[in-house]
């Protein structure tokens, strides 16, 4: 048996009424309040601010998909109010959270982040300020990892940030919070979840801890959200999915991702698919041609899927029928002379070098439409 090791360090607080224990982790420090410039928000926003006192800065003109030009007057913004003992508190999805990573590892700007991006050089001139990291939705699991999702629309070319500070301190994880998100983004953040838990199964990072993660945040997600997506309301369900993102966010925060994410990227790039739709479509397919290629691999995914694995593969590729999630690339604009050379690059990527599975079956499977 190979050696393994498993670490998260973040605090983590889960359950209704999580948002309330803020003010008691934030402690009187200040603070640079990060999240959407939206009424839901707002209205949250002026709540936390009566319990936790005026900020030193809002930052709420955060869009889906930070990106180079909007990071860079976020950066000046924080740069021109920040102080020594401030603390980020990033209340939204995951472009919040990953902008207040982007936001601790700077207090002179976007440029000292930008070339650690494009070089990885100069990791010396990054600052790390501490984040309370609060999700108002239940796929990204970025609560709980070190990396952040920085893109450049510009140039088309995405970036992964990657510090040991980046885990954020404190995860406060208040399902109450998810009940304002609508069907649809109910489903593409529970399927980023998804993703993020099957990942780490056909990993070469996964380990026993992780897997454990994994198997309980895919179960959760396919026997919960059909029903969740009917009864939006539902305050059970909705703490079924956000204990599912959260498990499967501990599992990836070790493992990393793997193709599904890798295949994505270019995807959500090129033809504005949403992240969770983009990095879930392929995951029938990427199973089928994974299985019988690591026995413990195999045995995971019989927890999720039961014995006959072949029948699980159907199930999955049902499940996301039910949900109205096409599994055919054409289905997203993908056209057929390119989308060959996407998945060879995909698995030519970082993320994609985490794949367990043959390349060759992988290429077989996929490109079968």
């Amino acid at each position: 048996m190979k050696m393994w090791t498993f670490e998260n360090p973040v605090n983590i607080t889960f359950g209704i009424g999580a948002l309330n224990a803020i003010a008691g982790i934030v402690a009187g420090r200040p603070c640079c309040l990060v999240t959407y410039d939206e009424k839901y928000f707002s209205e949250l926003a002026a709540s936390l601010i009566s319990s936790i006192g005026e900020p030193q800065s809002v930052i709420n003109n955060i869009t889906p998909n930070p990106d180079f030009e909007t990071l860079r007057d976020n950066c000046q913004t924080f740069a021109n109010s920040v102080s020594a003992d401030t603390v980020i508190i990033a209340l939204g999805g995951g472009s919040v959270i990953d902008t207040a990573k982007v936001l601790a590892s700077t207090d002179k700007g976007f440029e000292p982040v930008q070339q650690f991006l494009e070089t990885g050089e100069n990791e010396t001139r990054l600052a790390s300020y501490p984040i309370i990291a609060v999700p108002t939705t239940a796929g990204t699991g970025s609560e709980v990892t070190r990396w952040a999702t920085v893109w450049d629309g510009k140039s088309q070319k995405k970036y992964s940030l990657a510090r040991p500070s980046l885990y954020p301190t404190h995860a406060v994880i208040d399902p109450a919070l998810t009940r304002s998100l609508p069907r649809q983004m109910t489903i593409y953040t529970a399927l980023d979840a998804l993703s993020h838990s099957l990942e780490s199964l056909w990993n070469r990072n996964a380990n026993p801890v992780s897997s454990n993660y994994a198997v309980y945040a895919a179960s959760q997600v396919i026997s919960a959200l059909p029903l969740l997506v009917d009864d939006l309301e539902n305050i059970g369900l909705r703490t079924r999915i956000s204990k599912a993102c959260l498990f499967a966010g501990l599992a990836f925060s070790n493992t990393k991702t793997a193709l599904a994410h890798s295949l994505s990227y270019p995807i959500t790039l090129k033809y504005g698919i949403i992240h969770g739709l983009a990095c879930s479509f392929s995951l029938p397919k990427i199973m089928a041609s994974v299985i019988g290629q690591d026995s413990a691999c195999d045995q995971n995914l019989k927890r999720i899927f039961g014995p006959d694995l072949d029948t699980g593969v159907n199930n999955l590729e049902q499940f996301l029928a039910g949900l109205g999630v096409s599994t055919r690339a054409s289905s997203y604009g993908v056209q057929k002379d390119e989308w060959q050379g996407m998945l060879t690059n995909a698995l030519a990527g970082e993320r994609g070098l985490n794949f367990i599975g043959s390349s060759e079956k992988v290429l077989e499977m996929l490109i079968l439409e």
